[in-house]
């Protein structure tokens, strides 16, 4: 038994004891570059990057191809828990004979789950940036070498996936992006950290590029227009009575737009043929069409970001939306769209309704104009009442009911009770609003 003991622990027990060590070691670096390189806000890297730091410009690199990153780590990772639980079992097998299997198995589990796994990954995902910079120089390195066999790796996962139906979809990372953003920006506002104007405003920026100008429209209903066939004294009087200084003008029809009339243009022509002595050069003499600017028509599909550079290249805040057969359906100015982001804006010349859109009555429930937008209703109550099929309250009962309601009828979707109290003609005007 004496000559047992130090045979046991020569050298080439030393040397694999070591290597165990080492491998253990090499099990951390691999577990934690990978979560510090996954979880590593890629807006914090740019920003050091720019700021002249090559290791984060780095680790960008290394994290532009996430599949081929995991999977060189997920390589590396596996081949050294392989081999350090091979070692540990050839080892303790030495030691204990075929009970240094199962020794091996419960030391190897709980060493390989604190030391390689549960330690580092704690540590790399509380301090992300750091660890991934620091560690992207070296997994750089990796990637080169493993490349070849990453690639088949891939290329084997890609043709089973595709085998199974599965495809990958294009643009799928900057919608990622997109949604990764929007839930940081919900996360920070239900934990305190944002404001819930300022979530709306982040929130309603990102949104531009998924809504189109019918949701957000003036609805021709709405809109202030003048006859283009009144006395020239008439519109003068009906231009300088409105709050709007852009009116539409038409002849015969709403649909005739002959062109918009500038409430600056009009007087600086008033000014101009007051002053001059001519037989026919005054006032009724106005030809109201040539002073009118040439109307600007969009289609109802044009998105809102797209139509905010619209107006910006164009130097203009004032478009007419049509449809797909060219009648008009309403109209939609700069301000509208900057509304989505900042909220209503309102100057001097608005006529302000206190408790407009949407009051609380007395029995708790909301009583809601019913052309308020869904948007603006959810904004207003952090609800989540679907906006897909319909802009505007009224016009999700109407499509939920599947008929126009007549007033009293009461119905129930989404979790919310919806009682149509107004209606004019075919039109829902005021709904009692509850959640159920």
């Amino acid at each position: 038994m004496d000559q047992t003991i130090p045979a046991t622990f020569d050298a080439a027990f030393w040397f694999t004891a070591v290597a165990i060590l080492g491998l253990l070691v090499m099990s951390a670096f691999f577990s934690g570059s990978e979560t510090a390189l996954t979880a590593s806000s890629r807006s914090k890297l740019k920003a050091q990057a720019d700021k002249g730091s090559t290791a984060a410009a780095t680790a960008m690199k290394v994290t532009d191809d996430r599949e081929r990153m995991i999977g060189a780590l997920l390589l590396g990772n596996n081949i050294v828990n392989i081999l350090a639980a091979s070692l540990a079992t050839a080892l303790l097998t030495r030691m204990f004979g075929d009970s240094g299997v199962a020794f091996a198995t419960l030391i190897m589990t709980a060493l390989v789950l604190i030391f390689g796994e549960v330690m580092p990954k704690t540590l790399a995902i509380t301090y992300p940036e750091p660890v991934a910079v620091r560690v992207a120089p070296i997994i750089r390195a990796m990637i080169i070498v493993f490349t070849p066999v990453v690639s088949l790796v891939r290329a084997l996962v890609q043709g089973l996936l595709w085998l199974g139906g599965l495809r990958a979809t294009e643009g799928g990372e900057m919608l990622a992006l997109r949604e990764e953003i929007a839930g940081a920006i919900a996360l920070g506002h239900s934990g305190g950290a944002v404001e819930k104007e300022d979530r709306d405003r982040l929130l309603g920026a990102l949104d531009l590029s998924h809504r189109t100008v019918d949701e957000i429209m003036r609805h021709r209903r709405q809109i202030e227009m003048i006859d283009g066939d009144l006395p020239p004294g008439e519109i003068i009087s009906r231009v300088l009575a409105s709050s709007h200084t852009r009116l539409p003008i038409f002849r015969g029809s709403d649909d005739n737009i002959l062109g918009v009339i500038h409430a600056k243009d009009l007087l600086r022509e008033v000014a101009r043929v007051g002053r001059t002595d001519e037989p026919g050069d005054g006032i009724d003499g106005l030809e109201i069409e040539k002073i009118a600017m040439k109307p600007y028509f969009i289609p109802d599909t044009t998105t809102l970001d797209e139509q905010m550079r619209e107006f910006l290249k164009r130097r203009t805040h004032f478009a007419l939306v049509v449809d797909e057969y060219g009648t008009l359906e309403g109209l939609i100015t700069l301000e509208d769209i900057l509304e989505e982001i900042v909220g209503d804006i309102t100057d001097e010349f608005d006529v302000v309704v206190k408790g407009a859109g949407l009051t609380m009555a007395e029995d708790g429930a909301y009583l809601i104009d019913g052309g308020m937008t869904i948007r603006d209703l959810n904004r207003a109550t952090d609800w989540r009442l679907p906006d897909d099929e319909a802009n505007t309250v009224a016009g999700l009962v109407i499509h939920e009911a599947q008929m126009i309601p007549n007033v009293g009828q009461v119905f129930s979707f989404h979790g919310f009770r919806f009682e149509v109290t107004e209606r004019r003609e075919n039109r829902i005007t005021k709904l009692a609003l509850r959640p159920l």
